[in-house]
């Protein structure tokens, strides 16, 4: 009976195949992929608070259609689309077997890394579908899809409720996210040691600027969803584009997204930043 021994030698090599060099390779390109949707999304946002944006979206839809345009987009869809394949591998791994770090197999920490694990399925699939032809994917306007899903959460039993708190936790989470950044929490995941300290001083400036600015536009998306709950009005909610947006409504006018705009492409670099220093 060597059922036991035999599942062991499998967790073991499942786990020596989660920390094996394709799949840190495997994060890094997911994280060079983020940080290219971060930094056109940035330039979306700042050429909406400029002028009108020419009709483009800022958003990973409107990002999407930017790289199609160019020379040889539908290739570089299909790099995006697989690099983004495997941070959603990495993330798997990672809910399997647990984060680097002294406390990186506790649940809480497994079970964010599954979210995030479906959350770029999701959008790897979603690129790679727009790239083999699918015009209506991974393109679609993030604001039409938070208002269908929402008008379809209202009509629930209790639709309300879940709206709002679907829209509190949306929230929440933005104050994390920006929380964290300004504390510089991200220095526990990165290889600190090996950053030089003037590179050190520029991912610092990068991770707080980027993601104070990331964790904001997460906040007010969800304050958006809390109304539209309320009022039981599904166009309250606001998908990314539509978020972006009404910062330009504030008494600080466009400048304020034009802010914004620069924290998402400093984002975008932190990211790149992550792919070369990151514990994976």
């Amino acid at each position: 009976m060597a059922t036991g021994p035999a599942k062991a030698r499998g967790r073991v090599h499942a786990q020596r195949a989660a920390n094996s060099t394709a799949v840190s390779a495997a994060a890094r390109a997911g994280f060079v992929a983020r940080g290219v949707i971060y930094v056109l999304i940035g330039v979306l946002s700042l050429r909406i608070a400029l002028s009108d944006g020419g009709g483009k979206q800022a958003d990973r839809g409107g990002a999407i259609a930017e790289i199609a345009e160019k020379p040889f987009g539908t290739v570089l869809l299909w790099l995006l689309g697989t690099a983004l394949a495997g941070m959603a591998l990495w993330r798997l791994s990672e809910a399997a077997f647990g984060q680097a770090g002294p406390d990186g197999r506790k649940a809480s920490k497994r079970a964010m890394a599954a979210g995030r694990f479906v959350f770029y399925g999701f959008v790897s699939y979603s690129v790679l579908s727009y790239a083999a032809g699918d015009k209506g994917s991974g393109s679609g306007s993030s604001d039409r899809e938070s208002q269908d899903v929402t008008a379809k959460a209202l009509d629930w039993p209790g639709g309300q409720w879940i709206v709002a708190v679907a829209g509190i936790a949306v929230a929440a989470a933005g104050v994390w996210i920006a929380a964290r950044a300004i504390m510089q929490k991200f220095h526990e995941h990165l290889k600190m040691f090996e950053i030089s300290e003037k590179a050190r001083k520029v991912i610092d400036f990068l991770g707080m600027f980027g993601g104070a600015a990331r964790g904001i536009v997460f906040a007010v998306a969800g304050v958006f969803a809390v109304a539209a709950a309320v009022q039981h009005q599904p166009g309250k909610a606001k998908g990314m584009d539509d978020t972006l947006r009404s910062f330009t409504e504030t008494p600080a006018g466009p400048w304020l997204l034009v802010l914004i705009a620069a924290g998402l492409a400093a984002f975008g670099v932190f990211s790149w930043a992550n792919a070369r220093w990151r514990k994976v």
